[in-house]
């Protein structure tokens, strides 16, 4: 198994180095900085614009693979260069990708769990009426955007809040301002202003998932194992755990992988709608801005933990097929 880890992680390495290339040459190519400084008050002067540019390494006059290099040669160096408005990247990066990770693990794993376990639990009682609700349910979500389902959870805390005359769950930041009292205290207050967010995310990938895992489940009831399985003493719920849920989780492992980068892309819309400053509210100024290293950080950002998630699916797929260890 180790040696099969060890060869999936160099390729994802280099599936890293390709990604963060395109991603950097597409944005630098398709972005204009120039016109962000050109559209001051009163107008720069095209040396004066060139300069910054330069000093900024956005110069558009300056191939973008040059630029690329400067870029990749800071990055290596641990510096990840300038915002448009002349900050560090540095900066604004390790401010907002704990808010990021925060709500994307939250969201995906509680999205994972809840949905393989719905998925089972249909399967098993398939065409009975709670099969049905479940999967009505699950098309409602899948055919819902990202953006109205946080929009509805947030005008839902609205509601009650009106209704209260108090703030019953927190709808906007991802913590109290100023507030006082232990750890314990801070960690409760960053649990209730996480409950919204990650609900909008994971009710998703619940719907997702319980799909796939409910007709992976049905392929795996009528398997001759689990017959075999219950001839040998074992009950039926041990049986279905121990055996049917172990082999049918298996492709899901692949999916996390690839449903992560959709997981990102909701995350964006999310963290705008309840006011959290991360890494896709950054995403979304910064294009706006043209601000081209900004812009870079975030991809970066993005191909790290999808590569990071298509790890983890090899290594739990490697945990419960033993034929990928021996491989």
């Amino acid at each position: 198994m180790t040696r099969y880890l060890a060869g999936r992680l160099g390729y994802y390495a280099a599936l890293l180095l390709a990604a963060v290339f395109l991603s950097y040459v597409l944005t630098g190519s398709a972005l204009g900085p120039r016109a962000y400084f050109e559209a001051k008050q009163p107008r720069p002067s095209a040396a004066s614009v060139d300069r910054q540019l330069t000093a900024l390494n956005l110069n558009d006059r300056t191939p973008v693979v040059e630029r690329f290099g400067t870029w990749a040669g800071g990055l290596l160096r641990g510096d990840l260069g300038r915002t448009i408005h002349g900050t560090a990247v540095n900066d604004e990066f390790g401010r907002r990708i704990w808010v990021s990770l925060r709500l994307l693990l939250v969201g995906s794993l509680l999205g994972m769990l809840l949905g393989v376990a719905a998925g089972a639990w249909s399967a098993v009682r398939q065409y009975r009426i709670s099969d049905r609700l479940l999967t009505v349910f699950s098309f409602v979500l899948l055919s819902t955007p990202v953006f109205l389902v946080a929009l509805l959870l947030k005008n839902g805390a609205i509601a009650a809040k009106d209704a209260a005359g108090h703030e019953v769950v927190p709808f906007t930041g991802y913590e109290t301002p100023n507030l006082a009292g232990g750890l314990g205290t801070h960690l409760a207050d960053w649990a209730l202003h996480l409950l919204l967010p990650t609900l909008s995310l994971a009710l998703g990938g619940l719907a997702a998932y319980s799909r796939y895992q409910r007709a992976t489940m049905l392929d795996v009831l009528g398997a001759d194992y689990l017959r075999t399985a219950r001839a040998k003493g074992l009950t039926r719920g041990r049986a279905l755990v121990r055996h049917g849920l172990r082999t049918a989780v298996i492709p899901m492992t692949t999916m996390f992988a690839y449903a992560f980068l959709g997981l990102f892309t909701g995350a964006a819309i999310t963290e705008t709608v309840f006011g959290w400053h991360g890494m896709g509210e950054w995403f979304i100024q910064a294009v706006n801005e043209q601000d081209v290293n900004s812009v870079a950080a975030v991809n970066l950002f993005a191909a790290v933990v999808v590569l990071a998630a298509g790890l983890l699916a090899d290594t739990l797929h490697a945990a419960l097929d033993p034929r990928v260890r021996t491989a």
